[in-house]
């Protein structure tokens, strides 16, 4: 157990890392492409992604796009699995005689405020 909680906090955190390197790669791509052409004569890495936007599409672009829909789709997930162990009903022969009798009272209160 103590290996899968440190293999999910890893993998958390390599996701983490992905996504603000694409979005940090993206951000430098869309504002050297404003001055295309001293982007493109200047050289490098975002000069290339910049004269390729294919490249740039399916190397950035659509990988940043997956992680986010798969990050939301993990989350409702999550969200759905926490929310149906807080759900979970509790029966009658769960109850201590305690609870019961504080049970009895309430429902009774209550018929009787309807009334």
């Amino acid at each position: 157990m103590k290996n899968k909680k440190w293999l999910y906090i890893s993998l958390i955190a390599l996701d983490v890392a992905i996504v603000i390197f694409l979005f940090i790669v993206s951000i430098f791509v869309i504002v050297k492409a404003q001055d295309k052409e001293a982007a493109i004569a200047a050289g490098g890495f975002i000069a290339y992604l910049i004269s390729k936007p294919t490249v740039y599409f399916i190397g950035f672009v659509l990988p940043l796009f997956l992680l986010l829909a798969g990050n939301i789709v993990i989350l409702l997930l999550f969200v759905k699995k926490q929310n149906q162990k807080q759900a979970q009903k509790v029966e009658l022969n769960d109850l201590s005689e305690e609870q019961k009798e504080e049970l009895r009272k309430a429902l009774m209160e209550d018929m009787n405020s309807k009334e």
